[in-house]
């Protein structure tokens, strides 16, 4: 008398599991793809440390080692060489320089 009983609830526990499983699956494959928020806005004529970090993507108070990697990464993706933007890639060095203290006299070529 019980076995059918159970019987039941078992398939209707594999049915509403199913069913979870199916929207949670829909739901992940129609989702917009996250992108990373990018800094938004034109240049300054005179580079800020704030403006440096928003260009690399990084802290303010961010390491060298992590300057450097996130300089590197950037690079990769936008070198002139590799069909990137020059004007982007100066902007990039200016930050990079900025945050390491490397200050050069007379801010951007551009």
């Amino acid at each position: 008398m019980t076995t059918p009983l159970v019987a039941g609830l078992a398939v209707g526990a594999a049915a509403y599991g199913a069913r979870a499983a199916l929207q949670a699956f829909n739901s992940w494959k129609t989702a917009a793809p996250r992108m990373r928020a990018f800094y938004k806005g034109g240049f300054q004529s005179e580079m800020s440390r704030r403006e440096a970090a928003l260009i690399l993507g990084i802290r303010e108070s961010a390491p060298e080692e992590k300057v450097k990697e996130a300089h590197r990464r950037i690079m990769i993706a936008n070198h002139p060489d590799a069909g990137g933007s020059s004007f982007i890639a100066a902007k990039v060095n200016e930050a990079k320089d900025m945050m390491l203290g490397k200050r050069r006299s007379g801010g951007s070529v551009f």
